[in-house]
């Protein structure tokens, strides 16, 4: 692989706030089925998480009562990008929950298969075809172009519980529920941050705005709707740029254009990689901003190392959306460490791997709910029915009932050169806050996700 085409890729990744996946041996036409270690188990404990009960569990399913279902197993396909990032958050976790559900006995008996559907950044409609031939549903990935796949999926009436949706198509579509979702159609849930730095920790920055912002297509877009959020709230932009997504080799002219534009709180949509090499040279020549805002893509540990002395020097934060820190003392947290530790051993949690683990979650509790009629309209319905998911508590409760408008809360995280540590932003609930509302989008800057009716389709064909 070109190291130019997997910058691209990462920044193609960072700026739709997601990223992708891994592992396994070969399977059936490009599906390769995860390993879940022992298989079902002949104990008679059921796998509890964080404040749910009973997720999974022995039972006695006896029919195949859909697609994908037997009366021995359930075969769901996890998307990702794994043969063009070799990221393996979506795998890892998937692995790790399947590992843990079929121990306990699995889905009413039932044993959990993942079928990894690597979409290679560019064919997530081929990745999808397949999906429809086989999965009984999607569960606990993503891909970055998913808008790309979102027909087909359509057509063939396949329910998704992603870790992340990205592409407007997509974030939203009919037969998706999303757990704890990374992208709200009509909506920027960036609103929380931005007024919290711009009106109460930093008031001076609020007339010194930058934005970075790579040079693509999908990046200029989530670049609209940042700028129109940012002015609708009262800030004025003096600096407003792009860079190629090619790669940057010397990153001081763009540091000197910030500094001699005098900008104090800056937007940065790229990877975290690009953004510590930025922040070296504005280090470097003795600038220091009142806040960077650098996407909650940079909320691991490598960005930490990369970032040096710049990790002190420069105000660096990002907003979890309401997801509980990695950093914080939650029973949840610590459970998924554990069982991340048993299962996966030295495999890192991600905050898109906290977002697959919730909708792994979701799935499982709404498909033991069905019991050995296990269907797709069971499934999704059920799911449905949730209005104050948390993920076990991993997460601030939404409604999937009623997504839109979205819940308001948001938890911010500061850089320091030992570690992520949450910043002082208000919190008014437990880990977040939650009296500032997401903004609504303008028609310019948003668009309707796809339909059932767009393919010709209604609730009524799913089975």
């Amino acid at each position: 692989m070109k190291d130019s085409n997997l910058k691209l890729h990462k920044v193609v990744v960072a700026f739709a706030a997601l990223a992708v996946l891994a592992t396994g041996c070969g399977g059936r036409d490009g599906a390769e089925e995860i390993d879940s270690g022992s298989g079902q188990s002949d104990s008679v404990a059921t796998a509890n998480f964080g404040d749910l009960t009973e997720i999974c569990g022995p039972g006695d399913a006896s029919t195949a009562s859909a697609q994908g279902v037997t009366a021995d197993s359930i075969e769901v396909g996890v998307f990702s990008d794994i043969g063009f990032t070799k990221n393996s958050e979506f795998v890892d976790t998937a692995k790790v929950f399947t590992s843990w559900c079929n121990e306990a006995g699995g889905i009413n008996g039932r044993e959990l298969v993942a079928n990894t559907r690597d979409s290679k950044l560019m064919e997530p409609r081929q990745r999808m075809i397949e999906a429809c031939r086989d999965d009984f549903a999607l569960v606990g990935g993503g891909a970055a172009l998913d808008g790309l796949g979102v027909e087909t999926r359509l057509e063939c009436l396949l329910p998704s519980f992603p870790a992340q949706a990205v592409q407007e198509k997509s974030a939203g579509a009919d037969l998706e529920v999303s757990a704890s979702p990374s992208k709200i159609p009509g909506y920027d849930n960036y609103a929380g941050i931005r007024t919290w730095l711009m009106d109460e920790a930093y008031p001076e920055s609020k007339g010194a705005i930058g934005m970075l912002n790579g040079d693509a297509a999908v990046s200029k877009l989530i670049g609209d709707i940042n700028r129109e959020t940012l002015i609708d709230l009262g800030a004025t932009i003096v600096y407003d740029e792009l860079f190629p997504l090619s790669g940057v080799t010397d990153w001081t002219p763009y540091a000197q254009a910030i500094k001699s534009s005098g900008v104090r709180g800056l937007v940065f949509l790229g990877t975290f990689d690009s953004l510590s090499k930025l922040e070296e040279s504005l280090t470097n020549m003795d600038y220091e901003l009142d806040w960077i805002d650098a996407n909650n893509n940079a909320y691991n540990d490598q960005f930490i190392q990369l970032l040096g002395r710049s990790a002190d020097y420069q105000n660096n934060v990002v907003d979890l959306s309401g997801v509980a820190p990695l950093e914080s003392d939650e029973p949840a947290v610590e459970e998924l460490k554990a069982l991340f530790d048993e299962y996966a051993p030295g495999a890192q949690i991600t905050l898109p791997a906290m977002r697959a683990w919730s909708s792994w979650l979701l799935f499982a509790k709404a498909a033991t709910a069905c019991g050995d009629e296990l269907t797709r309209t069971c499934v999704y319905e059920t799911a449905r029915e949730e209005t104050a998911w948390t993920g076990g508590g991993l997460h601030v409760a939404n409604d999937l009932a009623e997504p839109l408008p979205p819940q308001p809360c948001f938890n911010v995280e500061r850089a320091t050169s030992e570690g992520w540590e949450p910043a002082d932003f208000g919190a008014d609930n437990g880990l977040y806050r939650c009296d500032i509302p997401a903004r609504e989008l303008s028609e310019s800057t948003s668009s309707a996700p796809m339909t059932l009716a767009d393919v010709g389709k209604s609730m009524n064909d799913l089975e």
